[in-house]
């Protein structure tokens, strides 16, 4: 609570809206997790999640 509240410097509502894996990427902690998909992975995720053509 004190690094979101104090450190963070987050209004505690947003602090309790938040999830443990937010809390964790403002914090910093998730660094080398994650990151940028390759290029396979971006293919895969548009043909999961495609544009409308709207």
């Amino acid at each position: 609570m004190a690094a979101g509240l104090s450190r963070l410097r987050l209004p505690a509502r947003d602090f309790w809206r938040m999830t443990p894996r937010e809390l964790a990427a403002a914090l910093g902690l998730s660094a080398g997790r994650g990151g940028a998909p390759d290029r396979a992975g971006l293919v895969r995720m548009m043909r999961q999640f495609p544009d409308d053509a709207a």
